[in-house]
């Protein structure tokens, strides 16, 4: 079976998840605890229980599989797969023993009939056709019913395991290799794991699980019919305050689980403050503890989009692969923030600012090879043509007073403080141009909102960051990157380990605390999927 299952590196997410722009990277509250810790961890999903049927005597003739594609040409696309998976067996039936037809297909008919829990909301093909079969007391094998559950099987691993195909979600700018199912493997491994183990490792992250009882407890949420409205969204509140709209935020907070008791009381109090703080972290708004409009906002938007947006991401995890090495960075776009891992497990965390909603930051993954300290800006064409010309002709001293010389001709930024690269890149070759770097303009790291570049990602903590890719190189010790930084004179290091880089864009996730974060949609991106996979 080697092979069978394509490895590819994930990512992030996700998550779903834009314009390619060349990347003129020019030129947070405190960093928030609660971050998607768990995004890319490994999966776990019981889906279908083994004991399937082993091959055996009972078998059917070949010529039945096309027969059946005749008589059910909706599955004409798993001929392919049908013809492998049988030919194997030799045409032995998997969902048949002596005793009749066995369990695991009323586990397979259930799961399909309850497919919206899995935030899908296209029905099975030829659902009548599976109903009536099922309704029927099977003793003896039938190769039609036979061929319809292992292709119901299929279509089902195709829309729960694998989502949108590949040329669906290149177009949603979606640049992250995508994981792929091979049917019939996964099929025959099942029948012969009664652990289901291959389901547990391979086929949908940990946030799948964890998004999927999300959803499930925010429909629940949405059937009670308690998300009333709070009126006046344009005051603030806060910590000593009385009203009977603070009555209603907190019983808002309640139900969303930032307050693990009503007290029903109107008096805003340490108890609701905390509320608030748990609520503003989910959302990444700046943790103060004050409602104001943004919260209130936040707060009054119908339940009915949080669902949506926990659909959107449960499908953009269907597409991440899960096998991963032991050392790599994750930058979630919508989150502005970059999570290093080491060891599988979480080694820091820091803010970013990522492209501007003209400039998008493309979804995609790479290696990360070179470290250049003290780096050169060559500025790239598009800002050369629409900014740097333009202003050398109304200022003959622009050059001059930016540290910038002609080269050839193009123009470039020296090394220095004030390079708009700052005093150091990350470079991981892509065909998008995009790379990590410091910036000069520290101050926007500490903006709630951290879209402000040309498309490239700015970091908050670059010397930590090189420490840690340096950090197994002996050589390069924590004092001589900080001199190689402030040295003025460009100089790359080649990793001897390449470090693999996703940049993802999910915009719900559930972090290391349990607990939902939800993110404002910056590029416009789950409108836009959410009309490819929510079709009624």
């Amino acid at each position: 079976m080697v092979g069978r299952i394509i490895q590819l590196r994930l990512f992030l997410v996700i998550c779903g998840f834009l314009l390619v722009q060349s990347c003129g990277c020019q030129s947070n509250t405190n960093q928030q605890q609660n971050s998607q810790d768990s995004l890319p961890t490994r999966a776990v999903d019981p889906a279908f229980p083994g004991d399937f049927s082993e091959p055996s005597s009972l078998r059917f003739d070949k010529d039945q599989i096309s027969t059946f594609i005749s008589r059910f040409p909706q599955f004409k696309s798993l001929t392919n797969d049908l013809q492998t998976f049988y030919s194997a067996r030799q045409y032995s039936y998997a969902w048949y023993d002596t005793a009749g037809r066995i369990e695991q297909a009323d586990n397979l008919f259930n799961k399909i009939m309850n497919i919206d829990e899995e935030g899908i909301s296209q029905k099975a093909v030829y659902l009548d056709t599976l109903s009536s079969m099922m309704a029927e007391t099977d003793a003896k094998p039938d190769p039609q019913k036979e061929l319809m559950l292992t292709s119901q099987y299929f279509d089902y691993a195709h829309k729960v395991w694998g989502g949108l195909t590949e040329k669906q979600t290149r177009s949603l700018n979606w640049f992250l290799p995508k994981k792929k199912l091979d049917l019939p493997f996964l099929m025959d491994s099942l029948l012969r794991d009664t652990s289901s183990s291959l389901i547990k490792k391979g086929y949908s992250i940990r946030q799948y699980d964890l998004l999927k009882g999300y959803l499930k407890r925010y429909r629940s949420l949405d059937s009670l019919k308690k998300w009333n409205p709070i009126a006046d969204e344009n005051k603030s509140y806060r910590l000593g305050d009385t009203s009977k709209v603070i009555g209603q935020i907190r019983e808002k907070l309640f139900l969303v689980g930032d307050l693990p008791v009503n007290s029903s009381s109107n008096h805003f109090d340490k108890e609701l403050e905390a509320g608030v703080k748990s609520f503003q972290a989910r959302f990444g708004l700046k943790q103060d503890g004050v409602v104001g409009p943004d919260f209130l906002r936040q707060l009054n938007a119908p339940v009915s989009n949080y669902i949506k947006q926990i659909i959107v991401n449960m499908e953009r995890s269907r597409w991440i692969p899960v096998q991963l090495t032991d050392e790599y960075l994750v930058v979630n776009i919508p989150a502005y923030q970059l999570i290093a891992y080491d060891n599988d497990k979480v080694a820091f965390r820091m803010n970013v600012v990522v492209g501007k909603a003209v400039h998008k930051t493309v979804i995609f993954n790479g290696d990360l090879k070179y470290i250049v300290f003290s780096p050169y800006w060559n500025v790239p064409p598009g800002i050369m043509r629409n900014e740097v010309l333009p202003a050398i002709k109304r200022d003959p001293g622009y050059l001059k007073r930016n540290n910038m010389e002609w080269n050839g001709n193009s123009v470039r930024q020296k090394p220095g403080p004030n390079n708009s690269l700052g005093l150091v890149k990350f470079l991981f070759p892509n065909e998008y141009n995009i790379y990590l770097h410091d910036s000069p303009a520290k101050n926007l790291f500490n903006e709630e909102t951290r879209a402000f570049s040309h498309g490239c990602i700015r970091v908050a903590e670059p010397k930590k960051l090189a420490v840690y890719l340096l950090r197994k190189d002996p050589g390069w010790t924590e004092k001589r990157i900080d001199k190689a930084m402030h040295a003025s004179r460009e100089q790359y290091v080649t990793l001897k380990d390449h470090v693999p880089v996703y940049i993802a864009y999910l915009t719900a996730w559930v972090d290391n605390t349990g607990k939902l974060n939800l993110r404002k949609d910056i590029y416009n991106r789950d409108q836009h999927l959410a009309a490819m996979i929510l079709k009624k």
